[in-house]
């Protein structure tokens, strides 16, 4: 049940039949008539924009449109009221059994109230996390792996079919970097003393690996040249990393369904291919490029590459997938590695990339649009640095990890729960602060908290009810439900339907956190009322019938609260402790 989407099919039912009759012109686009909550509560429960984006086209005034809209709408049992405000927007008030009925449907639906058919079973690829596989995961990773997870969840709940993906970058010269920092951990199991020079890894996360190498092949290796080692050394450290990684992708609940290796590309073709396909478009050249941007004359030396033409698909300038001695660029194995997503029969594409990744934007779009010939569409989303604090100061690095703060540095301080929920209070596009501190303080100001003490309190008036004895599972009487701030309540859950499209078509999963806090502030409101006000408490000693209507509401919140936990990947709390 949506019930915007409900009014506004009212609203263009309506329309059509004005068209019918003459007070509107056939054959107006009505696609962008919208039925929304509006800006000011106080303004009515629904606004509808009818009467102002067909004005222009009608020929008409908008308040005349608005008139005979609000005519016909106010004949339907469900509209007690529509007013014209300003140019020409409609505000409706709807009857009190609409809201009652919602409560209904959303237990009626339970934890499949408000998923969507909108995706109608798009497959949709969402890469993220990414890192390299050089260590743990740090905190920066952390906020992506949330996005990422949180965003899949909300996608597949939105009727999309989701496949989430890992992209390993283990084609580069970093392995060979880790290789080298795992060999001299290597050594020192077996007693040498080591220096680490600068560039490679000095963290204490290597010494497991150094000792796990040492008790698979001995001394094999020791004094050996590195062309002996090297190749074997990368695989095996290339493995426990990603061992590790996927253990701390665990620990934060989640789990992917593809990792797809970098190195896969190389060797077997497939750079060839994508390259090939641009080729084919024209979109493959050589050329000079101009002097970046910033740099004088004479630090630059013009030699011709080979480029990809990808201002032909909206970036600033052509860019180079080959260098003049040969060897891609690493632009080039990013496209074969989109270019076989999009042979794999993907609708969409979302990639998750840290901040620092801003300019690589426009040309993995160009060369996605190029690539699948404009049908495929690529949304990618950059998240912002969070900084950590703990004691009012700023959080330091992790002994371990040796520079920087890790993911299960986070998840051992505050648990998954937290973690995931703080990460999704901000738009992935605005930096974080997270402060351990307020993230498990009990207080209003702590969202993850304020959201979990309303499910907990639920499941206290529920336990409350069954030690009265009161059949929660009998059939409410849902008209009992009418007082002003209950039917408030039933609004808010009617949202719930509109937030997952909209957050889904926005690829914006936070949307779900800010309207769960608003939720969560809706019901407490109602609970704190009832200590001044009697008659609004869950439970009616003497009134079994109000009582079971009343937890009606109750149960409908708790339904509604799980489900957009469940889309973040949180653990909703039966009990505060």
């Amino acid at each position: 049940m949506n019930l915007f989407a409900e009014i506004r099919a009212l609203v263009i039912l309506n329309l059509e039949a004005m068209q019918s009759e003459g007070t509107l012109p056939e054959g107006l686009d009505l696609g962008n008539v919208t039925v929304e909550p509006p800006r000011d509560a106080s303004h009515g429960d629904m606004a509808t924009n009818a009467a102002m984006v067909l004005a222009k086209p009608a020929g008409l005034k908008p308040r005349d449109i608005a008139d005979a809209l609000a005519a016909k709408l106010i004949a339907d049992a469900r509209v007690i009221s529509a007013e014209v405000a300003g140019p020409g927007f409609l505000n409706l008030r709807l009857a009190p059994v609409v809201w009652q009925r919602v409560v209904g449907a959303v237990l009626a639906s339970g934890a499949d109230f408000g998923r969507s058919d909108m995706g109608q079973g798009r497959k949709v690829n969402v890469e993220y996390v990414s890192a390299n596989p050089t260590g743990p995961l740090h905190v920066g990773h952390t906020r992506g792996a949330v996005f990422g997870d949180a965003l899949a969840s909300l996608l597949a709940f939105a009727g999309h079919e989701v496949t989430r993906e890992y992209y390993i970058n283990d084609g580069g010269a970093q392995v060979d970097v880790l290789a080298r920092s795992v060999y001299l951990r290597y050594l020192e199991a077996h007693g040498q003393e080591v220096a680490f020079p600068d560039g490679t890894y000095p963290g204490d996360y290597l010494v497991d690996v150094g000792q796990a190498l040492k008790e698979k092949v001995g001394d094999a290796y020791v004094g050996r040249d590195e062309n002996v080692w090297l190749e074997e050394i990368r695989n095996f450290s290339t493995d426990a990393m990603m061992d590790l990684i996927r253990a701390d992708l665990k620990s934060l609940g989640v789990e992917m369904d593809v990792f797809y290796s970098e190195k896969s590309l190389y060797g077997t073709g497939r750079i060839e291919a994508a390259i090939a396909d641009l080729k084919s478009k024209g979109l493959i050249y050589e050329g000079v490029l101009e002097p970046p941007k910033g740099k004088k004359p004479e630090d630059w030396e013009p030699r011709e590459q080979t480029l990809f033409r990808s201002t032909e698909h909206g970036d600033d300038v052509d860019r180079p997938v080959m260098k003049s001695d040969g060897a891609w660029t690493y632009f080039a194995p990013d496209i074969a590695y989109h270019y076989d997503k999009v042979q794999r029969g993907f609708d969409a594409l979302i990639d998750v990339f840290g901040a620092d990744h801003g300019g690589y934007v426009k040309r993995m779009k160009a060369a996605v649009s190029a690539l699948s010939g404009g049908t495929v569409p690529l949304d990618i989303k950059l998240c912002q640095l969070v900084k950590l604090y703990k004691n009012g100061e700023p959080f330091k690095m992790s002994k371990r990890a040796g520079t920087f703060v890790t993911l299960r540095d986070v998840v051992d301080q505050v648990g998954p729960d937290v973690t995931r929920f703080v990460m999704l209070t901000r738009k992935n596009d605005a930096s974080l602060d997270f402060d351990f501190d307020k993230a498990v303080e009990q207080s209003r100001e702590n969202p993850v908290f304020y959201v979990q003490y309303a499910h907990a309190r639920v499941n206290s008036v529920l336990r409350k009810a069954a030690e009265a004895g009161i059949d929660t599972d009998a059939t409410p009487d849902l008209a009992l439900l009418d007082h002003p701030s209950e039917l408030a309540l039933a609004g808010k859950l009617a949202e719930w339907p509109r937030l997952v499209e909209t957050a889904a078509r926005t690829n914006e999963p936070h949307r779900v956190a800010f309207y769960l806090y608003e939720l969560a502030g809706d019901f407490h409101g109602l609970w704190n009322k009832g200590n001044d006000t009697p008659t609004l408490r869950f439970i009616q000693e003497d009134d079994h019938a109000a009582s079971v209507a009343k937890i009606a509401l109750a149960r409908a919140v708790a339904v509604v609260i799980a489900a957009g936990l469940g889309i973040l990947g949180v653990t909703p709390a039966d009990e505060m402790r």
